[in-house]
């Protein structure tokens, strides 16, 4: 269960698992990277190591959105979540 709800109780985490079709990995890392600024903050971890290209994938995705506010990625994250039910069905 996510930590981020929106104004009606809904869970944008779950709803993503509720896809009509499972987003592509671009959209994926994204919603990863918003879902970890908005939720821990800062990213506070060091790059992981050239072979391990999923983990470097999702640090770099979390780094892209550094320096916005939690606030600010969780209101990116429910927007984002709305387009992509839009995009894939829900």
């Amino acid at each position: 269960m996510s930590n981020i709800e929106t104004e009606d109780s809904s869970d944008p985490a779950e709803e993503v698992k509720n896809l009509k079709q499972k987003p592509n990995d671009e959209d994926m890392l994204k919603l990863y990277g918003l879902y970890k600024q908005a939720t821990v903050g800062e990213i506070n971890t060091d790059r992981p190591g050239m072979l391990d290209f999923k983990g470097k994938a999702k640090w770099d995705a979390w780094e892209k959105v550094k320096g916005m506010s939690k606030e600010d990625a969780e209101a990116a994250y429910i927007k984002f979540v709305q387009e992509l039910k839009t995009k894939y069905g829900f």
